[in-house]
């Protein structure tokens, strides 16, 4: 039986040894998560305390009753709002940003003049690459009523332009379709990997039997790429009351605030600037447990269906 196990300890060594380079490669990654991802969760605990910075996390006391500051946040205005404004922006979001690179890739894989296909992945490419601080101030600039481009094309015509950042209502398209026309090209370009992977025999056999364009991209592209769009979707279900914070905060002001706050603008408001540690840890794990209990039914749901999930 010691013999077994050595032998079996042996060929597991071997086995490290030989994959030596790989594992010094991720090395890096595993502690800098380590250090960044998992040693501060110990902090999760002020959320159930009244956390006091004199104290620290382990000396503050519990919060009477522990569950004190989520029934607070429940209790609150602000719970109906952030939340009916987070799940809006999040299904607007999903809704527009999931079929349009898929859309795009499928384009792209059509395309047959190789210098027009280059020209046009680049171009849509490139406002990826824009920080969020910039993307913000061009939408600002853009859409100034006085000196912006939409300004203009409305005195053009005679008329007053609206003032679009200070209409609550204008506040979720402005933000998901600016998403839209930055990050489109970027997302697709792991649709056009999927279809990288597609065996040229299937066109050519369906060319045979006379399928055209249309047909090949409904019949053979598009059923390639819904593997990949599941797991995406998947993935973004996780992230569904994780609208992103910094656009958000960089396009809020006080005429459009009743459509633009977020969870995650009201947790720094709480957190940062009114100093309200337990409260604000109190909302972000509320926020966390609903986001992974949204992941784990998003994908028992797809494996349930078409046998595509994470686990």
């Amino acid at each position: 039986m010691e013999s077994r196990f050595s032998a079996g300890d042996g060929i597991e060594f071997s086995k490290i040894k030989k994959n030596a380079g790989l594992y010094l490669l991720i090395f890096p990654a595993v502690v800098l998560s380590l250090l960044f991802a998992y040693k501060p969760m110990y902090g999760v605990l002020i959320a159930f305390k009244d956390y006091r910075n004199a104290l620290g996390i382990m000396g503050s006391p519990y919060s009477e009753p522990i569950f004190r500051h989520f029934i607070r946040f429940f209790n609150s205005f602000q719970f109906k709002l952030t939340i009916q404004n987070t799940l809006t922006i999040s299904f607007y979001h999903l809704l527009a940003t999931v079929p349009l690179p898929i859309i795009m890739a499928l384009i792209l894989n059509q395309m047959r003049g190789k210098v027009f296909k280059r020209v046009f992945q680049t171009i849509s490419y490139m406002p990826h690459f824009i920080s969020t601080v910039v993307m913000v101030g061009i939408i600002l600039i853009m859409l100034s009523p006085g000196a912006g481009l939409i300004g203009h094309l409305f005195r053009l015509f005679g008329r007053e332009a609206p003032n679009l950042m200070g209409i609550p209502g204008a506040f979720s398209s402005v933000y998901v379709w600016s998403d839209v026309w930055q990050h489109t090209g970027w997302d697709s370009i792991i649709y056009l990997a999927a279809l990288s992977a597609v065996d040229p025999a299937l066109y050519e056999a369906a060319v045979v039997d006379g399928a055209n364009r249309w047909q090949r991209m409904w019949r053979i592209d598009l059923p390639m790429l819904m593997p990949t769009a599941c797991i995406l979707l998947i993935l973004r279900a996780g992230n569904i009351l994780n609208v992103g914070f910094e656009k958000v905060y960089l396009m809020q002001n006080n005429l459009n605030q009743m459509a633009s706050e977020v969870i995650s603008t009201y947790v720094y408001k709480i957190g940062i600037i009114s100093q309200q540690y337990s409260y604000s840890a109190a909302i972000n794990l509320f926020n966390t447990l609903v986001n992974l209990v949204l992941l784990l039914t998003v994908n028992f749901i797809s494996k349930k269906l078409n046998e595509t999930s994470l686990l």
